[in-house]
């Protein structure tokens, strides 16, 4: 579910607490979360509604000027109109994790989990490769990255999303860098061989 910051931000401040969507599947769930850049969002009753029973104070809730332009801005999706209760409910505790360096059983645990995602992937190893080129390249564009990674942007931008939820990156207005938990990951897996002489995921 994509919320543009400055609604994010009204969310955030309690003036926006309402969306709606225009989805051909209910794309979220009553009850579950969003994680965005203001922090975790709840998300409270998920309905399905007709367009024209959209109220004002509805469409003001959803940081519209009125009904009129809510509606214009949903008949240029196709789907079913869903209109979906939402709030702030707390910071993103990735935010805490980048901050804090994997060490002792949590650095095993991290390093496992980057082996698990290279094992996943049908076009091998990527974990270490990517972590290195954000390292060497902080704000390039995903499209550059993928490119000199030779892989599809697609699967690059899924990939980083996997390492941002191991708190290793970070998404900046333009490209990524890495957290200092990335960047202590890397300086720690520095040289640090497993049995038979390979390099362990993160390897600089």
């Amino acid at each position: 579910m994509l919320i543009a910051r400055a609604t994010l931000d009204r969310i955030a401040d309690d003036t926006v607490t309402l969306a709606f969507r225009r989805w051909k599947r209910c794309a979220v769930r009553s009850g579950g979360t969003v994680r965005t850049a203001v922090g975790v969002l709840r998300l409270g009753a998920v309905e399905s509604v007709e367009p024209a029973r959209i109220t004002e104070a509805e469409a003001i809730a959803a940081g519209y000027a009125d009904a009129t332009a809510l509606r214009t801005e949903l008949a240029r999706r196709e789907g079913g109109t869903y209109r979906i209760e939402l709030g702030l409910d707390g910071p993103d505790p990735r935010i805490a994790l980048r901050a804090r360096p994997a060490r002792g059983t949590e650095l095993g645990e991290l390093t496992a989990a980057l082996a698990r995602l290279d094992r996943a992937s049908r076009s091998g190893a990527w974990t270490s490769r990517t972590l290195r080129a954000i390292r060497d390249r902080p704000g390039v564009r995903a499209g550059e990255l993928a490119a000199t990674e030779h892989r599809p942007l697609p699967a690059f931008k899924a990939g980083v999303r996997k390492l941002k939820d191991l708190g290793l990156t970070e998404s900046l207005e333009v490209g990524y860098r890495l957290s200092p938990r990335g960047t202590a990951f890397l300086r720690s897996r520095a040289g640090s061989p497993v049995p038979g002489g390979s390099p362990q995921p993160g390897d600089a």
